[in-house]
């Protein structure tokens, strides 16, 4: 595989080259062993990871205006590789987040002091749609709300940057392992001679987790999985985490409420379970507490949470701490409560409930993103550069109508990695979404779910919009 028309750009930082084309350090045996590949090989090497997604039913679901269209997810076949010191710098950043975010929602749900100090504006918290009421008072085994978090991370010529924590229902962590799977068996040499650091065990180090935050004298806890069922999105990694956990999967009519205590129906009779990972958004967890008339969760289930007979992944409520307009708060809250500077850089985030952020995002918006606050998976979303006149005019009028719903960021250089394109290297913009685990303690497998546009020219990553995923490798300390 020939380098040679592969383009740099100084303004954009190249994940496996320098200045000059010279490969960074941990990247010199990847090169040196693309090198002595021919365009067939590699092709022919794209093709087997393809078909492995393909022969597993790795998909993801995209939602048109009239119908759902499911889908292998994409795959480039050439792992980005992170150095140990950078993995270090993201490992120690992670962990600083996810303690003040826990900190962060523990108070906001108890006593407020971060409020009465005036850190974050009291409506910035119980004006968010997210914020439930209901869950106030609440105290998880460990102060802990988030057990599992998946948070967005970009690099720039500037460093590191977090683009967003993803606590309520984060997906895309059964991609990171398939990922791993498909590249690992094509390049096992190479694998082997980089010293990749393995991501296998991260069934091991959530069942731990889980374990950790049982009910009070729970020693030997049962687990279910709760999925919305077979026609959401994310239905075959809900079926891929129960596998790995050794737990059940179940839907809302499989559990009842009794006496406050959640059991399994099943042919032998009531089984207790005692943790649940729920994979179902807060308004249909529960009918008695959230939306009424929902058909897929479990009524009763935050009673018996509140009464202490089951634990709750991630509890109700913590969307008030990945809302887009609190994510701007994030530095101070790792400021009040560990007195700590941030380790990961937020993106400067101007707030159009703001009256002068908004007149700024109005007068620039052929140069910003601007995001809705409880929007994910790339939709909700203006790229401003990359949007036509007519569409950046539409959602001005969204802007104006509702300024509290938007928060507008700069245009980042996403960095670049090379991917296969008709045999050929390319580059194209990547991010990283690790995973981080917290229960009596945090852990975090090394690695990620590396997404990429795969549009050429296209910031967006996400699968829906039509990104793919790449393997990430992390290089092991040197001895």
């Amino acid at each position: 595989m020939e380098f040679e028309a592969y383009t740099l750009d100084d303004s954009v930082y190249d994940e496996m080259f320098q200045a000059g084309g010279v490969p960074h350090p941990h990247c010199r045996d990847l090169h040196e062993w693309l090198r002595r590949l021919t365009a067939e090989e590699i092709n022919g090497m794209q093709e087997w990871v393809t078909r492995s997604f393909l022969n597993e039913g790795i998909t993801f679901t995209v939602y048109g205006d009239n119908e759902a269209d499911e889908r292998i997810i994409p795959i480039d076949c050439l792992p980005r590789i992170v150095s140990a010191a950078d993995w270090r710098q993201i490992e120690a950043g992670l962990t600083q987040r996810i303690l003040a975010l826990n900190r962060f929602l523990a108070d906001v749900y108890g006593a407020g002091r971060i409020i009465e100090d005036g850190v974050i504006p009291a409506d910035m918290v119980y004006d968010c749609p997210q914020y439930r009421r209901e869950m106030r008072g609440v105290q998880p085994a460990h102060g802990t709300w988030v057990s599992i978090c998946g948070t967005d991370v970009v690099r720039t010529n500037d460093g590191f940057h977090v683009l967003e924590d993803n606590l309520r229902v984060p997906s895309g962590v059964s991609y990171m392992i398939a990922n791993r799977k498909a590249i690992k068996s094509s390049l096992r040499r190479l694998y082997r001679q980089c010293r990749v650091r393995e991501v296998e065990d991260y069934g091991h180090r959530l069942l731990q987790t889980l374990r950790e935050i049982a009910p009070a004298g729970c020693d030997d806890p049962s687990i279910a999985v709760l999925t919305p069922g077979v026609a959401n999105a994310a239905f075959y990694e809900h079926m891929f985490l129960a596998h790995e956990l050794g737990a059940e999967l179940v839907e809302g009519r499989d559990l009842v409420v009794t006496d406050d205590v959640v059991y399994m129906k099943t042919t032998e009779g009531l089984r207790r379970i005692d943790v649940i990972y729920r994979r179902i958004d807060d308004d249909f967890l529960d009918p008695e507490v959230f939306r009424p008339d929902s058909v897929l969760g479990v009524p009763g289930v935050v009673r018996a949470h509140r009464a202490g007979n089951v634990a709750l992944a991630n509890v109700p409520g913590t969307g008030v701490a990945d809302d887009k307009s609190n994510y701007a708060f994030v530095p101070d809250m790792i400021r009040y409560y560990l007195a700590e500077e941030p380790i990961l850089a937020n993106v400067p985030t101007r707030l159009c409930r703001r009256p002068e952020d908004l007149e700024y995002t109005l007068d620039n918006l052929a140069r910003l993103v601007v995001k809705e606050v409880g929007g994910s998976g790339g939709y909700g979303m203006l790229v401003g550069p990359h949007a036509t006149a007519a569409e950046r005019e539409a959602f001005a009028k969204q802007l104006r109508a509702n300024p509290a719903g938007f928060i507008a960021q700069p245009v980042l250089a996403l960095s670049r990695a090379p991917c296969v394109v008709e045999g050929r290297p390319e580059p194209r913009h990547v991010d990283l979404r690790p995973y981080i685990l917290r229960g009596r303690e945090t852990r975090i497998v090394p690695g990620a779910f590396c997404r990429v546009a795969l549009r050429r020219g296209s910031l967006v990553v996400n699968s829906s919009q039509g990104g793919g995923g790449k393997d990430l490798w992390v290089l092991s300390e040197q001895e």
